[in-house]
């Protein structure tokens, strides 16, 4: 049986790479509830403290939201951005 589009969009993880006492990371993350409600994906909170090469690679670019090796945001959620990219998936 052929799954939906809403089906696949379940099955979709999201990287919201930050830091355990970064605000604006808490902000993105909450303000990810909506369009997380509406697509149904999975987010994995990344730590890049916790890794050395992460941790090199961001700086202090976090709050970064990801989707395999596409960077979707960074700093603040880009809700219009990250909404239109979902569909396309979906």
């Amino acid at each position: 049986m052929p799954s939906s589009g809403v089906d696949e969009a379940r099955k979709l993880q999201l990287k919201l790479y930050g830091r355990s006492y970064c605000h604006l990371c808490d902000e993105m993350l909450a303000a990810l509830a909506p369009l997380r409600e509406e697509f149904g994906f999975t987010i994995e909170l990344v730590d890049v403290d916790a890794d050395a090469a992460l941790e090199q690679r961001f700086g202090i670019l976090v709050p970064v939201l990801m989707h395999a090796d596409t960077e979707l945001c960074h700093y603040h959620l880009d809700a219009a951005i990250v909404r239109a990219y979902l569909a396309k998936l979906s």
